[in-house]
């Protein structure tokens, strides 16, 4: 049986690959003590997933959770295996100015069987080969079937440093912009509240990952695999609880963000209605003289030349001496 265009799959004994890989026979790949097996089902067909899960002994409602549309974080130890289901994540290349959605998702589910890896992708959009090339990094194939569960989650929470990284890098963007004294416009907000939707996108899959490897790691030293892998899964717990710490602290940070655009654009109001309010004081002098002299009375200076310019000198004398007021008061 040759395998499909969207099933890979690898295959090791004693360590070393081999060409002989044949999807039909995985099972009896399993059965062998010194093999281990890697295969990977992108878009699978479920019928075709049902009878690979039938003949693995697979659990039905893992099987049921790995083509579920949408799927949660989370690991779950069976008698036979341990399934689980994370998600990678792809940083978007920024186009211009216009708001966009700075991070992708890509979903992994994943069956740990003793001597075997399979893994389930609803999509393609993962790069399966930088799996392989950390697999080959770490000598995965040494030391079992947790080696390779390792170069998964490793892989996985690599891409989520990544995403992080981006996101504190806009924070701080909009940080610099946010001070530039400039008025603020509508794509500033949206950029914001998009990058406020990724953040929230991102802790929702980041932050189980604590639960996830410590299931997997404690799944893994029940089938005996090798000690070895114990400082390569601290060091990847260690790598999880920073990204949960950093996804939190930005998380502050954009609701700081928020809070503060909020301030200065409540200090932006007051300062205009207080030179409107300045403004509004120094346009009511002549209003109020010209208004006087013009009432249908007779008046100080009333047919008079010597009243026009009495009249005119006072306007221009309180109108100087409240403006050098509120100048000084930085009204204006």
């Amino acid at each position: 049986m040759q395998v499909a265009p969207n099933i890979h799959g690898r295959l090791w004994r004693h360590g070393k690959p081999q060409d002989d890989f044949v999807f039909g026979e995985v099972s009896e790949y399993l059965r062998e003590p010194d093999a281990l097996v890697w295969v990977d089902l992108c878009e699978p067909d479920h019928d075709a997933l049902c009878g690979l899960a039938a003949e693995l002994g697979l659990n039905t409602w893992a099987v049921e959770d790995a083509v579920a549309a949408a799927e949660r974080v989370k690991a779950t130890a069976y008698d036979t295996h341990t399934f689980f289901t994370v998600y990678a994540v792809h940083v978007e290349a920024e186009a211009g100015d216009e708001p966009r959605r700075l991070l992708s998702m890509q979903r992994i589910s994943a069956f740990v069987l003793p001597r075997g890896l399979i893994t389930v992708r609803l999509t393609p959009d993962f790069d399966i080969a930088q799996l392989t090339r950390r697999w080959e990094e770490i000598g995965a194939q040494q030391y079992g079937v947790g080696a390779l569960v390792h170069g998964l989650l490793d892989v996985v929470v690599d891409s989520h440093f990544a995403a992080v990284e981006a996101l504190d890098d806009c924070v701080e963007a909009i940080e610099d912009e946010l001070f530039d004294g400039t008025p603020r416009q509508a794509s500033f907000q949206r950029r914001t509240f998009q990058m406020r939707r990724d953040l929230v996108a991102l802790r929702r899959v980041a932050l189980p990952m604590r639960e996830v490897v410590n299931s997997i790691q404690h799944h893994r030293r029940e089938v005996g695999t090798a000690p070895e892998l114990d400082p390569l899964y601290a060091d990847l717990y260690d790598h999880v609880l920073r990204v949960s710490e950093w996804t939190e602290s930005l998380r502050d940070m954009v609701t700081t963000i928020f809070e503060t655009n909020l301030s200065l654009q409540d200090a932006r109001l007051n300062t205009i209605m207080k030179k409107l309010t300045g403004w509004a004081a120094i346009i009511a002098v002549p209003t109020a003289i010209t208004g006087f002299y013009g009432q249908n009375v007779p008046y100080p200076g009333f047919g008079h030349l010597a009243g026009f310019i009495a009249s005119t000198s006072l306007i221009f004398v309180l109108m100087v001496v409240i403006y050098a007021m509120f100048k000084r008061r930085d009204w204006l």
